[in-house]
């Protein structure tokens, strides 16, 4: 079952942000790249929202957003009515001191608190999802980085009383005994981290996630934290129970960067988190190459 967070320090995403501001009754613009040639900062579907005295999220690219910034500003204190968004197209070469090469097409337009509950589908916002097993001091290293991230993470604990007091408003706790049984209530399309504080609940974890991907291929990636050694080993148990050479396919184990050799916990989730954004970034390119 879910477990709320005990009160403490929330981290707000930019999303989030961006809506609690607006239900404030604060002003913003929303400046969003809807279309890019060659080489860009960020591609099509990023956004920055700026208001009279901040700015949340980014575009990229220094100079292309201090633009975008200065024209988003003077819509604000234009205060202008836009029925449609104001389209500009921005070459990134001499004119704006960049050497990319590219053009990127950036819209304008003006967002009050009625706008805030429609943001998310407006901005056509699929979060990825990662499923971490293990709060131990890894799994709350990972947590503190992934609550910057604009990821859904499902935090999950055989151990209640090991969460701390406050995460992100992205993490949801879950308490689950025996800690396998999760695996079958894992959102469709998630990234799965192992790393539980027994060898045997690693294992067990592992398991159901094998027996899911047989049935349904529906999780984009398995990482498990351990040696190879330990993957060697939990090779051979997984044999006994069934499991062939081709079910191995789809984990990463040992986790992270390779030739990133330090053992703290800090330095250990950087390294497991980029691993996740690229296995991320490689499943999305590759969906779209499909598409076309």
């Amino acid at each position: 079952m879910g477990v709320e967070p005990a009160s403490g320090v929330v981290v707000l995403r930019p999303m989030r942000q961006l809506m609690r501001i607006l239900e404030q009754g604060e002003h913003a613009v929303l400046v969003t790249v809807v279309k890019t040639q060659g080489s860009v900062p960020r591609d099509e579907g990023a956004w920055m929202a700026v208001l009279s005295s901040q700015t949340i999220n980014t575009l990229g690219g220094g100079q292309l957003e201090f633009q975008a910034i200065q024209e988003a500003r003077a819509l604000l204190d234009a205060n202008p009515i836009l029925g449609e968004p104001l389209i500009k197209r921005y070459p990134l070469g001499p004119s704006l001191g960049q050497c990319c090469g590219g053009v990127v097409h950036l819209a304008f337009e003006r967002l009050d608190a009625v706008d805030a509950s429609s943001l998310p589908k407006r901005l056509q916002m699929q979060e990825p999802s990662l499923a971490l097993f293990g709060a131990g001091h890894v799994g709350q290293a990972i947590v503190d980085l992934m609550e910057k991230q604009s990821w859904q993470v499902t935090w999950i604990d055989s151990r209640e009383a090991i969460f701390p007091l406050g995460v992100g408003l992205n993490i949801q706790i879950e308490h689950s005994e025996p800690v396998q049984l999760a695996v079958h209530d894992i959102k469709a399309n998630s990234h799965v981290l192992i790393m539980s504080f027994s060898h045997a609940e690693d294992l067990d974890v592992l398991h159901q996630c094998l027996l899911r991907q047989r049935a349904h291929q529906d999780l984009k990636s398995i990482g498990l934290i351990g040696s190879e050694t330990k993957w060697a080993t939990f090779k051979s148990r997984l044999s006994q129970r069934g499991f062939e050479p081709s079910d191995f396919s789809g984990v990463q184990c040992p986790i992270g960067i390779a030739g990133l050799h330090a053992k703290e916990p800090e330095v250990i989730a950087v390294s497991v988190v980029a691993q996740l954004l690229m296995n991320e970034e490689q499943f999305a390119l590759a969906q779209k190459n499909v598409e076309t």
